[in-house]
């Protein structure tokens, strides 16, 4: 499987297909600090990935925050992004599917990336 740090995001139409179980034990292992959570979406059981960024203030929290909107809008694909005093909660998937794409792990790293 390619390495998501060099991959792209690519349109995603109702059709796409979700991740399989082996994609998403490949992709996981890129991801050590994301979980895959459950989350009820109108009445569906959708997957998403989730990670907690920790940060010394709000102030901090905020401007990761703005910089993961620039990158969300740059990519046109977006995410969930609860921003608190010292934290931001980040969730990726696609709403098109309802579930997993490999666009998602994609944006996974890419937030990691602006984490570091």
């Amino acid at each position: 499987m390619s390495d998501l740090k060099n991959a792209f995001c690519e349109a995603c139409q109702a059709d796409a297909p979700k991740v399989t179980d082996e994609e998403l034990a490949l992709f996981m292992k890129q991801l050590p600090d994301w979980a895959v959570i459950a989350e009820p979406v109108n009445g569906t059981q959708v997957l998403q990935l989730k990670r907690v960024f920790k940060f010394k203030n709000f102030k901090e929290a905020m401007a990761f925050s703005n910089r993961l909107a620039e990158l969300a809008e740059a990519e046109g694909h977006h995410p969930g992004i609860f921003t608190e005093w010292g934290k931001v909660t980040v969730t990726w998937w696609s709403h098109s599917i309802k579930g997993l794409h490999k666009n998602d792990f994609v944006m996974a790293v890419k937030t990691d990336e602006l984490f570091a």
